[in-house]
């Protein structure tokens, strides 16, 4: 059991210090939008609790988090009914997006070009396929908060585009931003990652793929604020330097800061290792760095 006197809780044989539920305190009220078992997930990757084989141990964190609400320490997102079950009518074979015919010419003569937010679940599903059919890495899904858009002109869709929590440590970005590791922990919600950005390979417009970029960074602090009630300070993003040179994001100003190591940890003891990545960064507000290096996080 817990020991709120002392600082510590126990459970399921992990021992959290005073430190980690804080952070744990902070994460919560950082994400009052999320589903709890969202939430679940996300202290979980936070505090890097896992199973044996790597799976996040979403159950037992829940069980925390509800002994830290009846506790007082938290409040959790009010629990969602579900819905009745209803046999689901024969869904009508699926379109993948980028599937079109080719599309090649000026940027100019595309006529507007528009980021929109995916909101419904059909949305999500029909960006799910497009990245899953067209994106190298894929689509993994993902957990926690995070924005998807559609890349649209007109009543074509070019694109899709994805900003999600950033990484947790990078030493690359961390010595460049300047905070250490208790600032990182309180502010680190702040820098958003841009995990995917797709442009359809069937089309081919020179500039695209800058201006949308460019478009993103103009408005992205506007949407996420609307979308999870406070403001994004940095994007980052990796760039496979075998595949690309990350040219659309050096000319919409982005900042190479240089490469990762290569390393990441997969679990407690368990790390992976692949190949660098080049680190791009690009700074949302005049007064990033401050904030970020702030000692007492802001509020949402």
């Amino acid at each position: 059991m817990g020991d709120a006197e002392q600082g510590v809780w126990v459970q399921s044989g992990r021992a959290f210090s005073a430190g980690e539920i804080a952070q744990i305190r902070a994460t919560v009220a950082w994400l009052p939008k999320l589903p709890r078992t969202e939430v679940a997930a996300t202290v979980c990757e936070h505090l890097c609790w896992h199973t044996a084989t790597g799976t996040p141990k979403v159950h037992a964190c829940g069980q925390l988090l509800a002994r830290l609400e009846t506790a007082g320490l938290v409040q959790l997102p009010a629990l969602r009914a579900s819905p009745p079950r209803r046999r689901p009518p024969p869904a009508p074979p699926a379109t993948v997006a980028g599937s079109e015919a080719p599309l090649s010419g000026s940027f100019s003569a595309l006529g507007p070009v528009q980021l929109e937010v995916v909101h419904t679940p059909a949305q999500v599903a029909q960006w799910k396929r497009a990245v899953a059919c067209h994106h190298p890495l894929g689509e993994r899904g993902g957990f926690g908060y995070r924005l998807r858009y559609f890349i649209v002109a007109g009543e074509r869709t070019l694109g899709c585009v994805m900003l999600a929590g950033a990484a947790r440590a990078l030493a690359v970005r961390d010595a460049w931003i300047g905070w250490d590791a208790s600032r990182r922990s309180a502010n680190l919600m702040r820098v958003l990652n841009n995990n995917r950005f797709l442009i359809f390979p069937q089309v081919q417009v020179p500039h695209l793929a800058s201006h949308v970029l460019g478009q993103l960074a103009r408005r992205v602090a506007a949407d996420w604020r609307a979308h999870w009630g406070f403001t994004p300070l940095l994007l980052e993003t990796f760039v496979d330097p075998q595949r690309y040179r990350g040219t659309c994001y050096r000319a919409a100003g982005w900042q190479v800061l240089g490469q990762s190591s290569g390393r990441g940890l997969a679990r407690p003891g368990k790390t992976y290792q692949s190949h660098p990545r080049l680190v791009l960064v690009k700074p949302l507000q005049a007064d990033w760095r401050e904030r970020l290096c702030n000692a007492t996080p802001e509020q949402p």
